[in-house]
């Protein structure tokens, strides 16, 4: 089994990568699916936010309201540091589940471990493969002005909150260049996934 992680920053096209994986025929691992799965009513991550944040950042029906909760920690580091405590180590766990499951399952299977803060959450230890999506900042700006309806500064705000996409590019073993078309980018999406599985010729 090949495990990739797969990062980017925010609006750099991590999800349209991923999504041409997915239809080359990899696994894909997705640590917001995780991390919206851990934090279901009932479960130990739940009950730690609970208690951290309080009544006030559950929805009617008991869930986590996930917007209320993202402006709590957005201008609040120390609060988001708080929150990564409760989550991280139940998605690491539940990760390490169904990694163990898929090799038990699919030996032979190419895994996408797509992880938004992969490096900031330290899920890129161990990993021999780690793809960055990359845009360069000022274009990274530009979407997520246009996706989010923000203004520069919001927008700014929001990309500064994270690693630069520039060092995730630097400490990476593999980039994806979505700076174009979505072709080209499905193009080297699609030769990527040929390297993994150990089709295309090495140079």
């Amino acid at each position: 089994m090949v495990i990739a992680g797969l990062t980017g920053g925010i609006a750099t096209g991590k999800s349209t990568v991923s999504g041409v994986f997915k239809t080359c025929g990899a696994i894909i691992v997705d640590a917001d699916v995780i991390a919206r799965d851990v934090v279901q009513k009932g479960r130990k991550a739940w009950t730690g936010i609970v208690d951290a944040f309080g009544n006030e950042i559950l929805l009617p029906d008991g869930g986590i309201d996930r917007p209320r909760l993202g402006e709590i920690i957005f201008n609040d580091p120390i609060r988001q540091q708080l929150l990564n405590r409760i989550v991280h180590p139940e998605v690491m766990a539940e990760t390490h589940r169904r990694l163990a499951k898929i090799e038990h399952d699919f030996p032979d299977a190419v895994v996408i471990l797509d992880v938004p803060l992969l490096f900031e959450s330290g899920m890129d230890k161990g990993l021999s493969e780690i793809i960055v999506v990359y845009i360069p900042e000022s274009l990274q700006i530009q979407r997520l002005m246009t996706r989010n309806g923000l203004s520069q500064d919001q927008a700014l705000a929001r990309i500064r909150s994270q690693m630069p996409v520039e060092e995730k590019k630097r400490i990476a073993t593999r980039v994806i260049d979505n700076s174009g078309s979505i072709d080209t980018t499905r193009t080297a999406t699609e030769a990527m996934y040929h390297l993994l599985t150990g089709t295309a010729s090495v140079r």
